[in-house]
């Protein structure tokens, strides 16, 4: 009988990434509060994004090759440390490079985190309750991540700021306590190569693969797409649909309550509906959702918006905790690591390309046609999936896919 998803690695993984939120809402707020300029507070919001860039390549290799349970306390202690540090500039006032260096080493340790509980989730649960562990994992992620920004906002609005990243700080102690409660075990021995072939090796890997390759591409365009649609939303709600602030943050609220009802569904929808339908409801449904937005009028741009935003929660979060668990069946136990660090650095790469793309858009062609583009790269992560074999999938895998060498 396969094991459930223990409370322990339950806490550790659903605490790093709200305390990895709390950071992000926590800095961007008490920053913008305390007089920094756009660009200083662009600065900040990149130093907490470049952790996920910089550090995930490295860390892969490193859950391949060490104890999982020792990654993580290692990730506990850099987020202690850095958020520590950050708490205690921000209350000192000094909003710059050093601010940027903590943060950045704050948000170091729930990268490290997440990588190793990807590796080490399928050695607890077994292959048949991995949708499952990893559904309860992205519903708590999804519940917490709408408490940060009340929590960031409560605080910075009562002139204590740094409460946020003490907050974060107090988080890693709990997870340096909780790491205690895991295996520690470590993989199975394997060819030491130098760091830079180990991860070219995960990264072959990908690029090869029936399934992981279609899953990369649609990654990389749905967050490319994603953040080009968060960088024109707001000015195109209020320019466009001619809505007021308090309209536009109501119906921007409803992408949190997507997330959450879809992590709520996700084990019924697993179980009755076939593998490969739900890897194309996910890109497809944020096409649908931002392409409905481009065509409402005036009149309907409360429910087109709130409608956008939920499905950009709903369907994603679904094809997010879907595919997570096929990478993890389909993945070889050495590889793991580096196999999730390959896709996460190619998504998180895209991310500040695609804001930038949709503001230089929005710029140069106006916000009624710059919409346009988000819409574009939903169809093109789409496709991804539609031309692949995954539409035909009726379950998910059990074993690792044979590979071809072209």
């Amino acid at each position: 009988m396969s094991a459930p998803l223990p409370a322990t690695l339950l806490l550790t993984g659903v605490l790093a990434q709200f305390a990895d939120k709390l950071a992000l809402d926590t800095i961007s707020l008490a920053a913008t509060e305390g007089g920094a300029s756009p660009r200083l507070v662009g600065l900040l919001v990149a130093a907490q994004s470049a952790a996920w860039l910089l550090v995930s390549l490295p860390a892969g290799v490193l859950a391949d090759r060490i104890a999982p349970r020792a990654l993580i306390r290692l990730g506990g202690a850099l987020m202690l440390v850095g958020s520590g540090l950050g708490a205690a500039l921000l209350g000192l006032g000094q909003i710059g490079f050093a601010l940027a260096l903590a943060i950045f080493l704050a948000a170091a340790g729930p990268v490290v985190i997440a990588l190793s509980i990807f590796v080490l989730l399928p050695r607890m649960v077994g292959m048949a309750e991995l949708p499952r562990a990893n559904g309860r994992m992205e519903l708590g992620r999804a519940v917490l991540s709408l408490a940060s920004p009340l929590i960031a906002g409560w605080a910075v609005a009562r002139g204590s700021g740094p409460v946020g990243l003490v907050l974060c700080a107090g988080v890693g102690v709990a997870i340096l306590i909780a790491a205690t409660r895991l295996p520690g075990a470590a993989p199975a021995p394997q060819p030491r190569l130098p760091m830079h072939r180990a991860i070219a090796e995960g990264g072959a890997f990908v690029a090869r693969h029936p399934y992981l390759r279609p899953i990369a591409l649609c990654a990389i365009a749905w967050n490319l797409a994603f953040f080009a649609f968060l960088a024109i939303v707001t000015p195109y709600a209020a320019r466009v649909l001619l809505l007021a602030p308090e309209a536009i943050g109501l119906a921007s609220s409803v992408y949190g309550a997507g997330l959450i009802a879809g992590a709520l569904s996700a084990p019924a929808l697993i179980a009755r509906l076939p593998t490969g339908v739900l890897l194309v409801f996910g890109p497809a449904s944020s096409l649908i959702g931002v392409g409905l937005l481009g065509l409402a009028p005036a009149s309907l741009g409360v429910p087109a918006l709130a409608l956008a935003f939920f499905l950009l929660g709903f369907g994603p979060i679904l094809w997010f905790i879907v595919q997570t668990s096929l990478r993890q069946a389909v993945t070889p136990p050495a590889l793991l690591g580096r196999v999730s660090a390959t896709l996460t650095t190619a998504m998180y790469g895209m991310r500040p390309v695609g804001a930038l793309a949709g503001g230089l858009a929005g710029e140069a062609f106006g916000l009624q046609a710059a919409i346009w583009l988000p819409v574009g790269l939903f169809a093109l992560s789409t496709l991804a999936i539609l031309a692949s074999a995954m539409p035909g999938l009726k379950s998910m895998p059990q074993g690792e896919v044979t590979l071809t060498r072209g």
